[in-house]
């Protein structure tokens, strides 16, 4: 009996793990051959995503073999990639660039401020008007100069709920993680700053207006028309927002995506103001040891939305870098520091009622922090089943590094 029980066991292991296709490759463009960062990709007949890291690759994990996966990457078309059985991994997909845009040239005479303020008058029809939960990935790196000093990632559900409140009551909860640290002294980052899971609810600058998109910030930009790009094939007003004087916080600029049909922001390519560095750090930092300076260089934002075949459209990717110096007072030369956070939705499991708000200690809201929760990155079976983004080759060796110091 307990051979057969062994046996039952042991099927049912390779039966789940046969179940699992993974779908791996690299992205190019098509007439350059350079490898292109950041493309979305789904899979057909699932809700799995994930977007290629900064060397154009990219791992999609999913329940079987879809028919196609679909990539789409702004200023380029579309592409459906059919998938064969069998041959799923090392693909190489090729997108062709659109520059249908630059005969669009009649958009450049629309007024940008009006465009903004529509797009804002539309949110609550373009966006879920029920609660969602999402499975998401994420990861955050710190480097002091050019090595990486700590790798975080994890596993998390994102609760958002509808786009009529805004972010108090969203929250995400961690599933697990993991976190790989340098365990030189010197290498301490020193500083807490703002970021963590928690930034995708803070930075959704469709939901959480007081980021940027509120009456108080714009007064005090100007706002440009761009050349009008594609995303998913759709034609996009491209509208820069630049602070034009100093407001009592620092502000954020960059370039707005709006679809020219319904008015809905799918991106927004952000930077902070940190002309005044006082409010920029104020702005930046959590807390940080006395005597300890810390001068911001720079912090820039990518968020992306996708929408869906209802016309909703939803959050499903960010990306956030800080460049700052650090230098204790003593010293004759700062050291300097990028952090970077990415985020991408892999699957949307439940929306309406069945998207219960996650509870427990495992759980940040938009106000919370988790800097000192090491105990929720220690998981030794992280990888699991779960879709993640590629690591870099770069990122690699270095996770390989701080692995061995650590043993």
């Amino acid at each position: 009996m307990t051979r057969l029980w062994i046996t039952m066991l042991l099927l049912l292991a390779v039966t789940a793990a046969s179940a699992q296709q993974v779908v791996s490759g690299i992205v190019k463009d098509r007439e350059t051959g350079k490898a292109l960062s950041r493309v979305s990709i789904s899979a057909e007949g699932s809700e799995a995503h994930t977007v290629t890291n900064d060397d154009g690759r990219f791992v999609l994990k999913l329940k079987g073999t879809p028919k196609y996966i679909q990539l789409s990457h702004i200023g380029y078309k579309t592409r459906r990639q059919n998938i064969t059985e069998g041959q799923t991994t090392g693909l190489q997909v090729l997108l062709t660039s659109d520059v249908m845009q630059l005969r669009e040239v009649v958009v450049m005479a629309n007024d940008p401020v009006e465009i903004v303020k529509k797009a804002i008058s539309r949110i609550e029809n373009n966006y879920p008007e029920q609660p969602e939960l999402m499975r998401c990935f994420y990861r955050e790196t710190a480097r002091k100069g050019s090595r990486f000093i700590s790798v975080a990632e994890a596993v998390t559900d994102m609760y958002k709920s509808s786009y009529i409140y805004g972010p108090e009551r969203d929250a995400v909860a961690i599933l697990k993680g993991r976190r790989l640290m340098s365990m030189k002294a010197r290498d301490t980052l020193g500083v807490k700053i703002q970021g963590g899971p928690v930034m995708p609810l803070m930075a959704d600058v469709v939901k959480n207006r007081n980021y940027m998109l509120n009456e108080d910030d714009l007064s005090w930009c100007r706002m440009y028309m761009e050349v009008p790009q594609k995303i998913d094939d759709r034609l996009h007003f491209v509208i820069r927002v630049e602070p034009s004087a100093q407001s009592l916080h620092p502000l954020m600029g960059g370039l707005l995506y709006i679809d020219q049909e319904t008015f809905t922001i799918s991106r927004a390519e952000l930077e902070l103001d940190v002309r005044d560095w006082r409010k920029a750090s104020e702005y930046m930092l959590v807390k940080k040891p006395l005597g300890l300076r810390f001068r911001p260089k720079s912090l820039t934002m990518v968020v992306a939305f996708t929408t869906d075949l209802q016309g909703i459209t939803h959050m499903s990717y960010l990306r956030n870098e800080m460049r700052f110096n650090c230098d204790w007072k003593r010293r004759l030369f700062a050291s300097p520091f990028v952090t970077v956070s990415e985020m991408v939705v892999t699957d949307r499991i439940a929306q309406g009622k069945d998207a219960k708000r996650p509870h427990g200690r495992n759980t940040f809201g938009i106000r919370e922090r988790f800097y000192d929760k090491v105990e929720y990155f220690d998981d030794p079976d992280f990888w699991a089943d779960y879709n993640i983004i590629e690591p870099t080759e770069n990122l690699e060796h270095a996770i390989d590094r701080l692995k061995k110091k650590n043993r």
